[in-house]
């Protein structure tokens, strides 16, 4: 063999070892880069894991206090008892005098149809129904006028305590704070929460008593989001403010309803007001038209009946017109 080819081959050999070995020289730096961004990737992953958990966990928290809030508030809300009644209507009424009064009302009733010559068949069931139905009526209409108060000032109170929140004054300072501003019957309610506070009980076991004198939805979303920061934490101020926001959006839904609705309001009106105005106006023009229905048995039975569909049918109309939000 030729030196000449002796040497190529030589210095072919050099070249490939120095081929196979020079990589791991060349490469150690990038060789590095590239672990040190797999363990970069790893502990973002790692990272991004424990978040998810944290997250989940967070979502299973807030899942079990909701359901459990929602769970003690609808079985405060299913007491429907005369005096559940009367303190929801912010009456200070005992249920003994409110009976006492009932009872008396239903007497009067009694005597002032006995006095008006009413069969006494008659006069005694009406008197009953009286008692009963007129006490009722009025306790429902205060009821829902102390309500309609109530939820006029509650935004403004929620977003007062938005305000103390976030100037950093802890909760109980924000709620004390509203019991001195607002106006009632919202004030009133507030201090009853700080009183029970007062007492031992926790904030979230305190705001519970704003659902037992309102037991309204509106009222509930306050609870819930005070009882769910309490067990999960949170922005608070944050979750307040979009509280406030959804109560003024409602208002103003129910507002918007209550103006289209006045239309059919006063067509129920004027329906259930024309038998008693054309029975007036009959009266008037000839007495002696509708004189057997008040001067026969018959007469006042029919005089029953028609009375009584009268009523079902303003129940009707009036159910017609009533619109949940």
């Amino acid at each position: 063999m030729s030196p000449m080819i002796l040497g190529l081959l030589v210095l072919v050999c050099v070249g490939a070892v120095g081929l196979a070995f020079m990589p791991a020289f060349a490469g150690s730096g990038r060789a590095d880069k590239r672990r040190k961004a797999l363990e970069g990737d790893i502990a973002v992953n790692r990272q991004t894991a424990s978040v998810q958990k944290t997250r989940d966990s967070r979502r299973r928290t807030v899942q079990d206090a909701l359901k459990t809030q929602a769970d003690a508030l609808s079985a405060r809300r299913g007491k429907k008892t005369l005096k559940a009644r009367l303190f929801q209507a912010g009456m200070k009424t005992s249920v003994q005098a409110w009976v006492r009064n009932c009872a008396i009302l239903g007497v009067v009733l009694f005597v002032v149809l006995i006095v008006l010559q009413v069969n006494f068949i008659f006069a005694l069931p009406i008197a009953l129904a009286g008692a009963y139905v007129l006490p009722n009526m009025f306790l429902a209409n205060r009821r829902k006028k102390y309500q309609a108060a109530y939820l006029e000032e509650l935004p403004n109170a929620v977003e007062a305590i938005v305000r103390g929140v976030k100037s950093g004054l802890p909760l109980n300072d924000s709620i004390r704070l509203v019991a001195k501003e607002v106006k009632e019957p919202v004030r009133s309610e507030f201090i009853r929460v700080l009183e029970q506070q007062s007492i031992g009980k926790t904030m979230q076991e305190a705001v519970e008593v704003l659902f037992d004198r309102v037991p309204l939805a509106e009222v509930n979303f306050f609870v819930v989001v005070i009882a769910v920061q309490q067990q999960a934490g949170g922005n608070l101020s944050e979750a307040l403010s979009n509280l406030a926001r959804v109560l003024r959006n409602r208002k103003k839904m129910k507002a918007k309803v209550k103006a289209m609705s006045s239309e059919a309001k006063a067509s129920a009106m004027i329906i259930g007001a024309l038998p008693l105005f054309v029975a007036g106006a009959v009266s008037v023009i000839s007495p002696s038209y509708l004189s057997p229905l008040i001067s026969t048995n018959i007469g006042l039975i029919w005089l029953g009946v028609a009375f009584f569909m009268i009523c079902i049918g303003a129940y009707v109309m009036n159910r017609m017109i009533q619109f949940d939000y």
